[in-house]
């Protein structure tokens, strides 16, 4: 009914060119455009082996340089300022220490791990080797130590 009031317009449409590219060329401008809309989102739990850190000009790792605390059983990353303890069952990484001053725990005994990834992959020999109670040896601070 509707093609008698109207006897040329469904004929035009079926004749128009389509806006839309066909073939490969249709298929790699679909795929790019499809990409730009979508961005890149990544979701990281934690790194394994140091940092990653990107600016406009360059892209550059950072290893973890930790330094344990046996008296609060706290980690510094000086490459994150960040202390790395247990809250918990959880560890948590955070810009200070929970429930101690930043200036009393730097002046306690402390030992520089040799390990790069996560102090939770290695706490449990870490804590063993050098309990609450440990003592530096002749006042000696910072050695490398842990594995």
């Amino acid at each position: 009914m509707a093609a008698s009031f109207l006897p040329g317009y469904c004929q035009g449409m079926n004749e128009k060119k389509s806006h839309f590219a066909s073939g490969t060329a249709g298929l790699v401008l679909g795929t790019v455009l499809l990409g730009s809309l979508t961005g890149c989102v990544a979701y990281v739990d934690r790194p394994t082996q140091g940092s990653v850190y990107e600016d406009n000009t360059a892209t550059f790792l950072v290893q973890d340089d930790y330094v344990y605390y046996p008296s609060y059983e706290c980690y510094y990353s000086g490459s994150r300022h960040q202390f790395a303890y247990r809250d918990g069952n959880a560890w948590v990484s955070r810009p200070a220490p929970r429930g101690v001053n930043v200036n009393v725990l730097l002046a306690s005994p402390s030992v520089r791990m040799n390990f790069h990834d996560s102090p939770a992959q290695h706490h449990a020999t870490v804590a063993k080797q050098y309990p609450k109670s440990w003592k530096s040896p002749a006042g000696k601070r910072g050695d490398d130590h842990g594995k």
